[in-house]
């Protein structure tokens, strides 16, 4: 996660005093704001089975543009609709395997690694309030919306003592996921947080029951330009 960081230091440290300088003689009353993010979260399962856990850090990042659609002449309360790509790895001990063209989920144990990670491509749609003006660079703001979901790729990685087992694809997988979102903050700087309102699994069975699992994310969303 280091470089994402240094990435991110590098973006404000340039794009946010270019901004002003360019500004300083002439004031777009027509701004637009916010419309690159990029986001770091750690991931809370939810709705689990009774014998699944969270062993290790479950965490993502995701990264994308935001059209801004400003409604008021202010142009401090608006719409944001957008398009990124997100990661998400999952460390828990369900495991997941595939084994004559079957996906099987089985409890975990006696393990080194057991993690299920994912490739989406996102669509935010936020509903946005702020307090910029054409003059001012850094605002509280207040942004809440859904975020869409198409999961692309997957992929299970299974370590113990004896075999490695890893899994792609994993049908089950519902690829459609939709969730509501908040943001609020001041600057750069802002709290992040993802309720999801689909559950990861579908026709997914685990001793015999359904899997409802589902994720709740908190962390970090940076906005830019």
């Amino acid at each position: 996660m280091g470089k994402y960081w240094l990435v991110i230091f590098l973006l404000f440290s340039f794009v946010k005093p270019q901004a002003q300088v360019n500004n300083d003689s002439i004031i777009d009353f027509k701004y637009l704001e916010d419309q690159l993010y990029f986001s770091l979260t750690y991931t809370i399962l939810v709705d689990k089975p009774a014998s699944i856990s969270q062993n290790g850090f479950s965490g993502g990042f995701s990264l994308g543009f935001i059209k801004d659609i400003p409604l008021n002449e202010r142009r401090n309360v608006g719409f944001g609709i957008g398009v990124g790509y997100a990661y998400n790895v999952y460390v828990q001990n369900l495991k997941i395997s595939r084994e004559n063209q079957t996906t099987l989920f089985e409890l975990a144990e006696d393990y080194k690694t057991n993690r299920l990670g994912i490739n989406s491509i996102e669509m935010p749609i936020e509903f946005r309030w702020r307090t910029s003006t054409p003059e001012k660079y850094s605002f509280w703001r207040v942004y809440g919306g859904v975020l869409f979901s198409y999961l692309v790729t997957s992929k299970t990685k299974f370590i113990d003592s004896e075999v490695v087992v890893s899994t792609k694809n994993i049908p089950e997988i519902d690829r459609i996921q939709y969730g509501a979102t908040l943001a609020a903050g001041y600057g750069n700087w802002n709290l992040y947080f993802y309720y999801s309102l689909s559950p990861l699994f579908k026709d997914a069975v685990f001793k015999e029951q359904g899997i409802d699992l589902k994720d709740i994310r908190i962390g970090l969303k940076f906005y830019i330009m």
